[in-house]
């Protein structure tokens, strides 16, 4: 799987869960976001932007 906005993989824990996190966009639609792009944007307003 890969970060929709900066396009590396994410890491994946022993549990097959995506180190990271989902945000969900204005249609529902779930955009995986790596740790990295997190703590660089920091707000959901500002991932949804870096989304489009």
């Amino acid at each position: 799987m890969k970060c929709d906005i900066c396009g590396n993989d994410l890491a994946v824990t022993f549990l097959k869960k995506i180190v990271g996190t989902y945000v969900k966009d204005d249609k529902g639609k779930l955009h995986p976001i790596c740790r990295a792009c997190q703590k660089n944007l920091q707000e959901k307003d500002k991932i949804l932007a870096q989304l489009k």
